[in-house]
């Protein structure tokens, strides 16, 4: 397994490219990008599961049954959010303009959006953008698309890595975008396989994977790595996350279970969670990236529960910000999380520092440890609970001044 986190080899027969076209005020910000595949490619997804879905997630889940597609659209600046029967139409017109752009089938692209909610979309300026786009698409030109898809994010975020079937090299890069409204609870569509910042990803591959494989796959993925990660609790009306596959690379495509499917998934989830990580770390105002590890809850349902509460809690939060090791804002986060467990016989770590023992603080000298484990950009909270085995994790940020200026300012 190798990965290049700066300059992502090219992956077979993908194109790519960002430009500027008027959604942002900004000119030196690009706002429109394209995801190209030379031949139609296998496709599978995971879209939120909020209710007010934006019209590029109602128009995506229909599309993605089919299991092919050949581009994908996306821009930053609008969310195309709750703008009722013309949202859908200018989504709609979006597949249309680059497909003929493309000179492809409508119903092989798929658009997303990202940005304000509630604001139609300035079609005329999405149109020119479109057509600028399609004719600038290069192999090399990855960044582009990831920066065009930027909202309050600092920085772009990608990743690749190689893997192999056999003496068969494959390639998959990712990219994606989110700092805010991030605790993405992504599902594939229903009957099928399988917040105004928003968490947005897309995968490429050249490797050969049947859509209903890969669906499977990304299902479990996906599982793993966005839907463990929260900045601020908020589920965006727009998060999508996409993968295709061209099946350039010439391997026989893959069977589930297998030893090679499985090395592609592992060779995938460590794509996301680097992609997921990074929207933690560059969550609105963020100094820190803390992983929530709970064990020994009654079962991983409640063990979810307890790290969630705790992961959400703005106390907790603040508390990561200010580098205390505050640990009754936990026991307490614990307490109204609904689990079953005793206050009496949990523990609390940060880091390897054990702060709490049997529902007791230890030492003071302990809490001036775990004060110097939270100096670190990145740690662990650990919360025993010992009730049962049930574990889960998720990542969290802190909580600063920063979010409530950037969130109370967003569209002002």
């Amino acid at each position: 397994m190798e990965n290049n986190n700066n300059i992502p080899p090219p992956v077979r027969g993908f194109k790519y490219s960002g430009v500027h076209c008027g959604i942002k005020d900004n000119p030196n910000k690009l706002d429109l990008g394209i995801i190209y595949s030379e031949i139609p490619s296998q496709i599978a997804g995971s879209f939120t599961t909020n209710r007010a879905k934006a019209a590029p997630v109602i128009l995506g889940e229909k599309r993605i049954k089919k299991g092919l597609a050949q581009a994908v659209v996306v821009n930053s600046g609008n969310a195309n959010a709750c703008t009722g029967p013309l949202g859908l139409q200018n989504a709609q017109e979006m597949t249309e303009d680059a497909a003929h752009a493309l000179k492809i089938s409508p119903e092989l692209v798929l658009v997303s959006s990202t940005g304000k909610i509630g604001i139609p979309l300035p079609m005329e300026k999405v149109r020119n953008g479109i057509r600028q786009a399609a004719s600038l698409l290069d192999s090399q030109s990855v960044s582009q698309t990831a920066q065009a898809i930027m909202t309050t994010d600092k920085f772009i975020k990608i990743h690749a890595v190689s893997g192999s079937v056999g003496k068969i090299r494959y390639q998959i890069v990712g990219f994606g975008k989110g700092a805010g409204m991030i605790e993405p609870q992504m599902r594939p569509p229903t009957r099928g396989w399988g917040r105004h910042a928003t968490m947005l990803a897309y995968f490429m591959t050249d490797l050969a994977v049947g859509a209903k494989v890969l669906q499977t796959i990304f299902n479990r993925v996906v599982d793993l790595t966005f839907n463990r990660i929260t900045v601020d609790g908020d589920m965006s009306t727009n998060d999508t996350a996409l993968i295709m596959a061209n099946g350039l690379a010439g391997n026989r495509p893959l069977s589930l279970n297998s030893p090679e499917a499985k090395a592609f998934e592992r060779c995938l989830e460590e794509v996301a969670l680097s992609l997921a990580l990074k929207m933690v770390e560059d969550g609105e105002g963020a100094t820190k990236v803390v992983q929530i590890l709970v064990k020994g809850a009654k079962n991983e349902k409640e063990a979810r529960k307890v790290a969630y509460a705790v992961g959400r809690s703005p106390l907790v939060k603040t508390s990561f910000f200010g580098q205390d090791p505050n640990w009754g804002r936990i026991l307490a986060a614990i307490g109204y999380s609904g689990a079953t467990f005793d206050p009496s016989r949990v523990d609390i770590y940060y880091g390897p520092v054990r702060i709490v023992a049997s529902g007791v603080a230890t030492t003071l000298e302990d809490d001036e440890k775990a004060h110097e484990v939270m100096k670190n950009p990145t740690f662990t909270v650990t919360l025993d609970l010992k009730k049962g085995k049930g574990t889960f994790r998720i990542w969290t940020s802190d909580l600063n001044y920063d979010y409530v200026k950037l969130n109370a300012e967003y569209r002002t």
